[in-house]
């Protein structure tokens, strides 16, 4: 099933099969919007009220390294950031940043399998497969949410 969902960085295509989630598409193209719980809780992550997907997803595809750097990816907190030589050196390959830049390109999930949080040397801006305006906007909007939370 192809569900799309609107959101602030634009339309999201979101790709189910047996009630997991297995693709996320930015850009889709106008569509079915219908009822699943992954709609209900991206909608809830852009609106500052979610900030941990618990919606079961499939990381369909991928060499055994960039399952590898999915998995890493998905245990970055909310509105934290790390970076592609971190996780390279925590795969055991410090030379594999760029590796890890492809693996998170080809991200089946994104935004749940948040690689937007995954960022160049010193915290750099650099690449994205949604685009960058897509990334600081999905950073910003983590930021914001986290520091308004530790305000309480």
């Amino acid at each position: 099933m192809r569900l799309v969902i609107d959101s602030p960085i634009g339309p999201l295509g979101v790709a189910v099969r047996d009630d997991l989630v297995v693709g996320v598409r930015f850009g889709a193209a106008a569509g079915p919007g219908g009822a699943h719980p992954a709609l209900d809780q991206l909608s809830a992550y852009f609106a500052g009220e979610l900030t941990a997907f618990t919606v079961p997803y499939e990381l369909v595809g991928g060499s055994e390294f960039e399952r590898a750097v999915w998995t890493e990816i998905a245990k970055i907190p909310y509105g934290e950031t790390i970076t592609y030589g971190a996780i390279a050196t925590g795969l055991g390959d410090p030379g594999a940043a760029r590796a890890v830049g492809t693996a998170c390109n080809h991200n089946p999930v994104p935004v749940i399998v948040p690689c937007h949080r995954v960022v160049g040397a010193g915290g750099k801006m650099v690449g994205f497969g949604g685009g960058l305006e897509r990334k600081r906007k999905l950073l910003e909007l983590e930021a914001r949410i986290a520091m308004a939370r530790s305000w309480g």
